[in-house]
């Protein structure tokens, strides 16, 4: 499932190639993923458009046009944006055609992607946390949101009103760095630990997007090659395989029906 690091590089990959441009032209293979407005509708208003800028809003792509409307895709478990894709996919969902005819293409194997052609961006992302890399996420903002949290720690993290765009692998990253059980209670850590866990959410999405996100499953970048972060998980999708501090066998159970990986002996209830 596409990440912050994973949808941060792919805005980064993405905006030399495509600000600048207009929308020529939209092909909706899918119409379950238009969310809003009607298909009809998402393709009239959209067509002409120029693309000012893209950011990023937790795993949201946020694309400003030029008129009054805003472009907003989110990825979801399996989904991708290509950019002129040498071979067809049968997954495809939504063509975007650009004015120096290059394609952008929405595949995505599970329909469970998003897009929304909006007038005010904080309808869609409004309910998100803070952003974990921005120089308002403390470990001091960290310890006073957590205070109210009785919930495992793992579940915390990974709620995207608590904070935005961490996911699964990320999390279970951030908390062996920070040697914390997943299962421990949110509210339950020390100054310490919280600290710790700061640094490492930290730490650890900005190592992912220097290795331009990790391709577990079926992410790519927007020129279809892989990332690499992947290779230097600790713990994320390596049950049974050994720790690399300790050597003890990482092991796998689920919280709030996600899947947690973690070292028994580092990451001690």
């Amino acid at each position: 499932m596409p990440e912050l690091p994973e949808v941060e590089t792919i805005k980064n990959e993405l905006s030399p190639q495509i600000i600048g441009r207009r929308f020529t032209g939209i092909t909706v293979c899918d119409a379950k993923l238009v969310r809003q407005p009607s298909v009809e509708e998402f393709r009239q208003k959209l067509t002409g458009e120029k693309i000012i800028s893209l950011k990023r809003r937790g795993k949201y792509l946020i694309f400003h046009l030029s008129g009054t409307t805003m472009l907003i895709i989110h990825l979801k478990m399996a989904g991708a944006l290509l950019l002129n894709p040498e071979q067809a996919n049968h997954h495809t969902r939504v063509i975007f055609h650009l004015d120096n005819g290059s394609q952008l293409i929405f595949t995505d194997r599970r329909r469970l992607g998003a897009i929304w052609l909006v007038e005010n961006e904080l309808t869609i992302t409004g309910k998100l946390g803070p952003e974990p890399l921005t120089p308002e996420f403390t470990a001091e903002s960290l310890a006073k949101r957590l205070q109210s949290h009785k919930a495992p720690i793992k579940a915390v993290l990974l709620d995207q009103a608590f904070i935005a765009g961490i996911g699964n692998m990320y999390a279970d990253e951030a908390l062996f760095a920070a040697r914390i059980h997943p299962l421990r209670k949110a509210n339950s850590l020390s100054s310490q630990e919280i600290r710790s866990l700061h640094k490492a959410i930290v730490d650890v999405l900005r190592s992912a997007i220097d290795s331009r996100g990790a391709s577990v499953d079926t992410y790519k970048l927007p020129d279809g090659e892989l990332g690499t972060a992947h290779s230097n998980f600790s713990v994320a999708h390596r049950g049974g395989k050994l720790c690399p501090i300790c050597g003890t066998s990482i092991q796998r159970l689920a919280i709030r029906n996600r899947g947690s990986y973690f070292c028994p002996n580092c990451q001690k209830l």
